[in-house]
């Protein structure tokens, strides 16, 4: 597949380890021609397009996280379903989509980093909290729309 050259301004960093949207974004990402980093622990196929590329990190707890961290800012996006991860992105500034479509603002990222703990405090106690609800076809249209408008809206943004 031949591509012009990449948007240089927008890139979108993928939390790719356990993504089950990497598809969905490399679809977006080859539209708009922008540059996406794929970072894992591990190997991860990826389109063979020259904006996309695969970063793996050393193995270790949050390595990937905070590599994603500490590159994204104001005109990225980050997807991933790590609700501590969009927390320390939406404070650089990063645009932060998760994997079922739901854009995190920082309006909201504090009601779920409690919800997050919440969760983890029931589950030590022994209650079983049943985890997310499987992928479906409506989640990952959902995220498409989320991932899109929030590429047309950063553009706009840089063009105005």
């Amino acid at each position: 597949m031949m591509l012009v050259m990449a948007n240089p301004e927008i890139m979108i960093y993928i939390d790719a380890d356990a993504c089950p949207v990497k598809n969905e974004v490399y679809r977006v990402a080859i539209r708009h021609q922008l540059d996406v980093r794929v970072v894992a622990n591990q190997y991860i196929q990826t389109p063979n397009v020259r904006h996309i590329i695969a970063i793996q990190v050393p193995k270790g707890a949050d390595v990937a996280d905070d590599w994603i961290a500490q590159k994204a800012g104001e005109w990225d996006i980050v997807v991933t379903a790590d609700i501590p991860l969009a927390a320390r992105c939406l404070e650089n500034g990063a645009t932060v989509i998760g994997t079922k479509g739901r854009e995190f603002t920082r309006e909201g990222i504090g009601d779920a980093l409690a919800s997050r703990a919440l969760g983890e405090e029931l589950r030590s106690m022994g209650v079983a909290t049943g985890g997310p609800a499987p992928m479906s076809q409506r989640d990952r249209s959902r995220m498409l729309e989320a991932l899109d408008n929030a590429v047309v809206r950063l553009q706009r943004a840089m063009s105005a």
